[in-house]
């Protein structure tokens, strides 16, 4: 896949393009704001539809529990917050309120990983993913850009009957997917076919992915490169696939190494088809506040890593052999 780069948009952007497009198509959908609604990408919907827009102030706790009882009501809510915020302050709603009762409220957790930059640690969200996917009946999905991050809304919107949390970003990052293709939610996208080993990766990092495989050819490895834009339900297919024919995984996500992307295919492969991994992604610790780029240069969150790890990975392929 060439690398095309439209332009560099936040992910935000494309969460509130989704939203808005999608309550153009249905009066039902209504969104929920807690006091950041220009922050999250809430504000087109907000300003098109202001009577099925209700701002809870900062209170997620609550606003989860206005979203359920929407939900129950026949209204297909769409709240977005911080997703240090959705997935942590408010973990106790969205499990016993949303998830036990298995409603269809579409949870949109912005500000991901390092790259939300000056807010530092205590807004970037690095554990959300983690905390998240293992909840019963929750569909999760992390978008690798704007475009992608519009369908994806859409398709949570309009194709899902229970809960489903969105990641994306803040920062303005590559836009590089083709809108016109379909979104499906479970089905992880092939961007690049090659051999000697498999690169699965997620959010921002699908771009860095694609920029490491073109350095690893012209060093003559040849990488396979996955967008796993959905982390529950897992493409269990196509990543078994890759996984037999490359007979390596490294995975890259702007978010804890533990319990992320990294996480969940380990215990596939784990389980049905072991094979030599590295992860990219944090490692064990809080982020910092500073530039984007510098932050996720800093904590090995760049193509330079992905090329670094996948050698290695490659070179423990063939000892193995």
């Amino acid at each position: 896949m060439p690398l095309i780069n439209r332009g560099n948009r936040p992910t935000k952007a494309g969460f509130g393009e989704g939203l808005l497009e999608a309550g153009k198509r249905n009066p039902l959908v209504m969104a929920i704001g807690a006091d950041i609604t220009s922050s999250v990408g809430v504000n087109l919907f907000a300003e098109a539809y202001p009577e099925r827009f209700i701002s809870i102030g900062i209170a997620e706790q609550n606003c989860m529990g206005v979203a359920t009882g929407l939900a129950l009501e026949g209204k297909i809510p769409v709240f977005s917050t911080y997703g240090v915020f959705a997935a942590h302050r408010a973990a106790d709603q969205i499990r016993i309120s949303v998830c036990y009762n298995n409603v269809h409220v579409i949870i949109g957790g912005a500000h991901a990983g390092v790259s939300v930059g000056p807010d530092g640690a205590t807004h970037q969200a690095l554990e959300d993913l983690a905390v998240m996917r293992v909840l019963p009946n929750m569909t999760v999905l992390s978008p690798c850009d704007a475009t992608q991050t519009k369908l994806a809304t859409i398709a949570a919107i309009e194709q899902c009957h229970g809960p489903v949390y969105i990641r994306f970003g803040r920062e303005p990052m590559p836009d590089f997917t083709d809108g016109s293709k379909p979104y499906t939610i479970g089905k992880a996208e092939i961007l690049r076919q090659g051999h000697d080993l498999t690169i699965a990766a997620t959010g921002h990092l699908v771009w860095e992915a694609l920029k490491a495989a073109e350095t690893l050819q012209s060093r003559g490895i040849s990488a396979h490169v996955l967008n796993i834009h959905t982390i529950k339900p897992l493409d269990t297919e196509t990543i078994l696939q890759a996984a037999r024919e490359t007979g390596a995984i490294i995975t890259a996500e702007e978010h804890q190494v533990t319990g992320g992307l990294g996480g969940a295919i380990a215990e596939l492969v784990a389980g049905y088809y072991p094979v030599p991994m590295e992860f990219v992604g944090m490692n064990n610790r809080f982020g910092e506040s500073g530039n984007a780029e510098t932050l996720m240069e800093m904590f090995g969150m760049k193509s330079s890593m992905i090329v670094t790890k996948s050698l290695q990975l490659v070179e423990r392929k063939f000892k193995n052999r």
